[in-house]
């Protein structure tokens, strides 16, 4: 588990350690489109596995940018979606695959698929 620090140089040091990584940017961009279950989720992110998307979703919640809601019904069942904080970073994660999207151009790199818009995958 990523354990913050009490001290950063710089502020985006602190957030490379709430979101940086190859899987929590896309949880997070995903939930900022709609509240999911777990097996939503990743089925939503390829290449995920369940290991890896529970703990990153245990670290998420701890860190009070998602929240996990449980329901007392038999099979267990959580609903996950951003909580404040994680909503206030959908326009950087906009900003982030905009910025993508331009070099991807510039530079002739296909891409599968793109949120831009509506916030349906595209392409």
């Amino acid at each position: 588990m990523k354990q913050l620090e009490n001290e950063y140089p710089c502020a985006i040091n602190l957030v490379i350690d709430l979101i940086g990584g190859k899987w929590k940017v896309l949880i997070l961009w995903n939930l900022n489109r709609s509240t999911k279950r777990f097996s939503e989720l990743q089925r939503a992110i390829p290449g995920i596995t369940q290991k890896v998307l529970a703990q990153q979703l245990k670290e998420l919640e701890e860190q009070g940018l998602i929240i996990g809601k449980a329901y007392p019904i038999a099979p267990a069942r959580v609903e996950y979606s951003t909580a404040e904080l994680g909503k206030k970073l959908q326009r950087t994660l906009n900003e982030m695959c905009n910025r993508g999207d331009q070099y991807a151009d510039a530079h002739q790199i296909e891409r599968k698929e793109c949120w831009i818009g509506s916030g349906a995958a595209v392409r």
